[in-house]
C-alpha cells in the first residue's frame, strides 16, 4: 500500500468523530419560546386593532347580549303607521263628504246610475228610478238583482273623487241611510240596491 507524506490533516485528534457539516445540539424548550412569541404577537395585534377602532369610531363599545336586550324596547305599530315605543295614537277621523244637492252638476256621460230591485216587490226599481228622475238625476239602467237583501245600500266606485258626494245625494233622494264604496259593480259608477227596508216614494 502506498505511503504519502504527512500533512496538517493527519494531526486531527480521533476523539472529534465528526462527519459532514457540523450541527449544533438541539436546544431544550424551543417550542415554548416559539409559542410565547406567537402569543405576544397576537396580543399586540389585538390591542392595536381595538385602539384603531376606538379612534375611528367614537360609538364603539363592548356590550353583552343581556344588557342589549334589556335596554332595547321593541316599537309598537300604531294605526297611523308610525312606530312608537309607548302610547298608541288615535287616528284622525276621516272627513265625511257632503251630499251633492244639485244633480245637474253630474256629467251623465261619465257617471252612470243603475237601480236594482233586491226584493220580491214587483216594479220597485222603476218606482225608485222615477223618484230619482223627478229629483233631477239621470238614471241609466233599472232591473232586478240576482238575490234579495234586507238593507238598501247605495254603492259607488273610486273612479272619481266626487263619487261619494253623488252617492250621498242619491241616497238622500231615496231615503237610504247606507252608502259604501265597492268594486263589485263595474258596469256603473253608482249602483242602488233596493232592500226590503226600502220605502218607495213617488
Amino acid at each position: 500500500m502506498a505511503k504519502f507524506p504527512q500533512d496538517r490533516f493527519d494531526g486531527v485528534p480521533d476523539s472529534l468523530l465528526r462527519v459532514g457539516a457540523h450541527r449544533s445540539g438541539v436546544r431544550r424548550h424551543g417550542g415554548l419560546i416559539v409559542f410565547a412569541w406567537a402569543f405576544l404577537a397576537v396580543g399586540v395585534l389585538t390591542a392595536g386593532g381595538i385602539a384603531w377602532l376606538t379612534v375611528t369610531n367614537d360609538s364603539f363599545q363592548f356590550r353583552s347580549s343581556a344588557s342589549t336586550s334589556s335596554s332595547t324596547a321593541t316599537p309598537k305599530s300604531t294605526a297611523t303607521g308610525t312606530a312608537t315605543s309607548g302610547a298608541t295614537k288615535t287616528p284622525a277621523a276621516t272627513p265625511t263628504a257632503t251630499p251633492l244637492a244639485d244633480p245637474s252638476k253630474v256629467d251623465s256621460t261619465k257617471t252612470t246610475i243603475t237601480v236594482l230591485n233586491a226584493t220580491t216587490t214587483t216594479g220597485l226599481a222603476s218606482t225608485a228610478g222615477t223618484t230619482l228622475t223627478n229629483a233631477g238625476w239621470v238614471v241609466g239602467n233599472m232591473g232586478n238583482a240576482s238575490s234579495q237583501v234586507s238593507t238598501s245600500v247605495v254603492y259607488y266606485d273610486d273612479s272619481a273623487a266626487d263619487n261619494e258626494s253623488i252617492a250621498l245625494g242619491i241616497a238622500k233622494s231615496l231615503g237610504i241611510n247606507t252608502v259604501e264604496q265597492s268594486t263589485a259593480f263595474p258596469g256603473a259608477t253608482i249602483t242602488v240596491i233596493l232592500g226590503a227596508d226600502f220605502n218607495a216614494q213617488s
